[in-house]
């Protein structure tokens, strides 16, 4: 039986992760981490029996420790999700943000597979992670959608050939589904036009995704593609394909949830409907794979598949990662903590939508160019970047 260490057990990517242990016994959960949703965390612990249970938030351990099960070991404080990812042979990383970038730190060093859904790891510390990546067993198997249809491509390449060819490997095609607005964009007829006509969305229009069901944090990133933009950087950290061999093409059908071109011009995708337990059964039983199907595809119902160009213009935050992706170093933790920053300030409706592009720029624009040579130098990047990210939330606010 394969153990399982679950951080960030109450979210999207956690309640899916246990759906899918529900379904396959060869898996057991050891360690669940949570931060402070209670109630939930207890009533999972009750189903699963883990044998350790951690809350990062502050008073949850206190108030969780009657409600656990006889016999539940408990843990708390701000690394107590690090502190037992350790305990399995998986760690599965769903923690929202920043946050989870020590969750994914400790894995790594602990040498245990990390099926990784918490992007901002890679993408605020990839010099960082990249060197611990180095350790003897240690091994990132991608959550998001688009990274594992990545990992899949890449994978039966190898398996056809019995061993890698990186340098086959002309260009990465991540696919996008354009968000809530990628239709009122081009009635607004694209361009710096459609912007200003969608400066003025409310959360609740940001909120409803037309093909995914995520939290809010990403699905606002979804509305701006900052998250496609996000995940360029993290296709060039696991993969190590350079961004000038990364493109972004939209996909509104969610089907094809990425592809890789060779160097002979044939492409491989990796074809599904919306499941994203499809991803997460994969990296649980990589290299094989489940015994239930997610996601599967009726050939004969499925009508068409759209390809068009991202528009550049009337979502900024895409050109924004790409270009905090090549000046490379702590940049992308620039990027990350602005558009944190900037996406509760929409949520919590401290400014609107369309200044979430603006804030982050305006915070890029001070970015320093200070290296990521430790996670010190990462924490100190993100809190100067959230620092000066507020300022500009603040003057905008008190200009409105």
């Amino acid at each position: 039986m394969t153990s399982v260490s679950l951080l960030g057990c109450t979210g999207s990517i956690g309640t899916q992760t246990l759906e899918v242990l529900r379904q396959d016994p060869r898996f057991e959960l050891v360690a669940l981490g949570g931060h402070a949703n209670v109630e939930l965390v207890a009533k999972q612990a009750w189903e699963f029996r883990p044998r350790i249970v951690a809350m990062s938030g502050p008073g949850a351990a206190t108030a969780i420790r009657d409600l656990l099960p006889p016999g539940t070991d408990l843990v708390g404080g701000a690394r107590s999700l690090a502190d037992v990812c350790g305990e399995a042979d998986i760690c599965v990383n769903g923690v929202v943000g920043f946050a989870g970038l020590p969750v994914t730190l400790a894995a790594l060093l602990a040498g245990k597979r990390l099926a990784l859904a918490n992007k901002e790891s890679l993408i605020t510390a990839g010099p960082v992670v990249r060197s611990v990546r180095r350790t003897f067993g240690a091994e990132i198997v991608p959550v998001d959608s688009e990274h594992c249809a990545i990992h899949q491509c890449l994978a039966s390449h190898r398996d056809a050939l019995g061993h890698g060819q990186p340098d086959r490997v002309d260009h990465l095609v991540l696919t996008a589904s354009g968000g809530p607005f990628r239709e009122r964009a081009a009635k607004a007829g694209g361009g710096a036009h459609a912007l200003r006509a969608m400066a003025n969305v409310t959360v609740e229009e940001a909120l409803a995704h037309p093909t995914w069901k995520m939290g809010p944090k990403i699905t606002v990133d979804s509305s701006t593609l900052m998250n496609k933009g996000l995940e360029v950087i993290e296709a060039n950290e696991l993969f190590d394909v350079g961004f000038d061999r990364i493109e972004v093409v939209v996909h509104p059908q969610s089907v094809v949830h990425s592809m890789v071109t060779f160097s002979d011009g044939a492409t491989i995708a990796q074809l599904s409907l919306p499941d994203m337990r499809l991803p997460i059964a994969y990296a649980l039983n990589f290299p094989g794979r489940g015994s239930v199907a997610y996601g599967a595809i009726d050939w004969k119902a499925l009508r068409e598949l759209n390809f068009e160009a991202p528009d550049i213009e009337a979502f900024p935050c895409l050109a924004l990662a790409y270009r905090a992706g090549r000046s490379g170093q702590t940049a992308p933790a620039w990027l990350n903590a602005a558009n944190e920053v900037a996406v509760a300030a929409f949520l919590a409706g401290r400014i609107a939508w369309g200044s979430i592009a603006p804030v982050i720029e305006e915070t890029l624009g001070s970015y320093d160019g200070a290296p990521a040579r430790s996670v010190g130098d990462v924490i100190e990047a993100d809190r100067r970047a959230r620092e000066i990210a507020g300022i500009e939330i603040e003057r905008r606010g008190a200009s409105a």
